[in-house]
């Protein structure tokens, strides 16, 4: 589909004709709708629960843990590979024994970080920008403390950072040519995001990895915010480690299992830090000496949660479905729209466009900016049933999750946040203290 064939974006008949071809519109039924006048732009931050999910879970809970009791491992201890797998076809573009789903993304992303860099040896240096996840800074930090490494932070925000040097950027972007010159002989590890946390700019992975890996050097790509929105295709471009969470565009609930992707070529070059008895080769021999797996089991490192594996399937297996090439073309058309309401209803307001405009540079979220951003996005909230995203210091993310989500009401949503801000309804708005936003 292509937005100008359905009409001008300002009407709204025009986001109903979108809905009305809409090959994956049938897919908002399978979702619990609480409230059908919400207007949910932040499924890139939690997804809505699908309907097989509590299905599936209560099934779990009556039929299998109920039953079964213990004997329930017997088909349970290998669930989360099956579910790798999943996510892996459904989703990363990966083919079966290189997807894990396990533990947390700040756990994973500490496994293959630590991997990587002791797969280096003699190289001092590692390589994050200012503008990733704050978890992935803080631990990625700690790494380079603990092994004596030079920590350089690509300043593409201006926010600075331990070892902070000046980039180039374009709404957070670093472009290849901007990055070839800090990638030496000495970085043992670079690490990016496949979508930006906070301003949905999109990376050109595949150019940046062989870029560095002519170097020798090994990239973790974090893919939270692109799992799900993207056609991401790990295994063609020739991606080594990634990590990602599941409860955004994957719609497997708060706290869901996360996931890593160790790429066949790595496995048996890298070793885990955390030596889990599940990474074990002969794991209930209970041996004397770590033996790890020669499979993408040895990235494990205990008990998986078998009813957030639950979740992870039902979530991903809509995605399977659904088709993630359809998936990303109804969030590039989402987003195209959301970026000329933006030019017509909230440039004129004070906003500011904070995400790439071209589809190809973004993911399934945009963001703006405004000066009274915080005040605004509770505002929504409180009076207009819009449920945006707030990101300090003055930014709103404001996404089309494509299964849950319709044109229509993306297209409600700008309508509302545009009368909202010119009624200045902000103005009532006084911090409540809560830390979270």
């Amino acid at each position: 589909m292509n937005l100008a064939e359905f009409g001008v974006a300002t009407q709204r008949l025009t986001a109903e004709k979108l809905d009305a071809a809409d090959s994956l519109a049938h897919f908002k039924a399978r979702f619990q709708i609480g409230d059908p006048n919400l207007c949910y732009l932040d499924g890139n931050s939690l997804g809505r629960l699908p309907l097989d999910t509590v299905r599936l879970v209560n099934d779990f809970m009556t039929n299998e843990w109920g039953n079964e009791l213990v004997d329930g491992w017997s088909h349970w201890i290998d669930e989360a590979q099956p579910t790798g797998d999943l996510l892996g076809r459904a989703t990363l573009g990966a083919a079966a024994g290189q997807v894990l789903v396990c533990d947390t993304t700040s756990v994973n992303f500490f496994q293959l970080c630590t991997a990587a860099v002791e797969a280096r040896p003699g190289r001092k240096a590692v390589i994050i920008d200012a503008a990733n996840f704050p978890t992935d800074r803080y631990i990625l930090a700690g790494i380079a403390e603990t092994h004596g490494l030079n920590l350089v932070t690509l300043d593409n925000d201006g926010s600075g950072g331990p070892g902070s040097v000046a980039i180039e950027s374009d709404c957070e972007l670093i472009s290849p040519e901007a990055l070839e010159p800090f990638l030496t002989e000495d970085v043992a590890l670079l690490t990016l995001q496949a979508i930006h946390y906070r301003s949905g700019a999109r990376p050109e992975i595949q150019r940046i990895t062989e870029l560095a890996r002519a170097k020798g050097i090994l990239v973790v790509w974090d893919c939270s915010h692109a799992v799900g929105a993207i056609d991401l295709q790990l295994d063609a471009w020739g991606v080594d480690l990634a990590v990602g969470c599941t409860y955004k565009y994957g719609n497997s609930g708060p706290g869901a299992p996360a996931w890593l992707y160790v790429a066949k070529r790595m496995q048996q070059e890298l070793r885990a830090p955390i030596q889990g008895w599940f990474a074990q080769d002969a794991q209930f021999e209970m041996g004397p000496f770590f033996d790890p797996a020669k499979s993408i089991r040895r990235f494990q490192i205990a008990s998986p949660s078998i009813m957030g594996l639950r979740c992870v399937r039902s979530g991903f297996g809509m995605i399977e479905e659904a088709g993630i090439a359809n998936i990303a073309a109804k969030a590039a058309i989402g987003t195209e729209m959301m970026v000329e309401l933006f030019d017509a209803w909230l440039a004129p307001l004070g906003f500011t466009l904070m995400t790439p405009r071209d589809a190809n540079r973004h993911g399934g979220h945009i963001t703006v900016g405004h000066p009274e951003a915080k005040r605004i996005a509770t505002a929504l909230r409180k009076f207009a049933n819009v449920v945006p995203d707030y990101r300090t210091p003055d930014s709103i993310r404001l996404a089309i999750a494509p299964l849950p989500t319709s044109f229509t009401e993306v297209w409600d949503g700008f309508a509302r946040i545009r009368d909202s801000v010119a009624n200045k309804e902000y103005l009532q708005i006084e911090d409540n203290g809560s830390r979270v936003t």
